[in-house]
């Protein structure tokens, strides 16, 4: 076992020495150098979709491109608020503005808006979207409503 350690040691040792000797000198350059990066085109979009999913732990906003494309997301925990700050209304404007600011900068300045989930947040959200200066086309309450399916969570006595 130790004999192999030796031999693979050994190989290691000579393979840098051999590549000098042979005088591939540009190898050993083009490791050292960083790779260029091709920059792609800026995408621009003035026309979107966004969806502001309210629970009542959270609340996401996600800006897409109107075949389905993500742009932009935040959450009122990724916005760096835990626990249950995450659930509170300004919470929520914060992730709307967060997600809408980002979307801005690639060009969106019309939005269509569904809000989906009964969360304190919902409210707030759509506020804050229309605090950013985008016109907003048409506004959607997705909502599920059950008829009679799940039997629904026992009432928070406080």
């Amino acid at each position: 076992m130790a004999e192999e350690k030796k031999k693979l040691e050994a190989q290691s040792a000579k393979a840098p020495a051999d590549a000098g000797a042979v005088g591939e000198k540009g190898a050993e350059d083009a490791a050292a150098a960083p790779k260029k990066r091709k920059k792609g085109k800026k995408r621009t979009v003035q026309e979107a979709n966004v969806s502001v999913q309210a629970s009542y732990n959270n609340t996401i906003v996600t800006v897409a491109e109107l075949n389905g494309n993500v742009i932009a997301w935040a959450s009122s925990g990724s916005c760096g608020f835990k626990g249950t700050r995450k659930a509170t209304p300004y919470a929520a404007s914060v992730a709307a503005e967060t997600a809408l600011n980002k979307a801005k900068l690639m060009g969106v300045d019309r939005v269509h808006v569904s809000v989906h989930g009964t969360g304190s947040g919902r409210d707030q959200a759509l506020r804050a979207i229309s605090a950013t200066g985008v016109s907003i086309e048409s506004l959607k309450d997705k909502t599920a409503v059950a008829h009679n399916g799940c039997r629904a969570r026992k009432a928070r006595r406080v």
